[in-house]
């Protein structure tokens, strides 16, 4: 089980001050951080280590990250922002 002061450290960090990433990780983090597995957990902490021009460019699409480890963990994010968007 995941421990709770994980996931509100991971969601401090999704708040980036960028209204466009905050509306994507943010719930990102709420709904499906809990259920990562350890290495997608680790990759998305690492993802957190980003500049923010960075993260912006590939959750919008615009490229892909250069580190393998990172590209796995932005398609869930892009994958699950896309899913809620139909939802609402």
């Amino acid at each position: 089980m995941i421990e709770k002061e994980e996931i509100n450290r991971m969601r401090w960090a999704a708040r980036r001050g960028m209204l466009e990433l905050d509306l994507v990780l943010e719930p990102f983090v709420d709904s499906q951080y809990a259920h990562l597995d350890q290495r997608d957990r680790h990759s998305f902490q690492q993802l957190m280590l980003c500049e923010d021009q960075d993260l912006f460019a590939w959750l919008m699409l615009r490229g892909v990250p250069d580190d393998e480890e990172l590209t796995g963990i932005v398609s869930q994010i892009c994958h699950f922002a896309r899913s809620a968007s139909k939802d609402r």
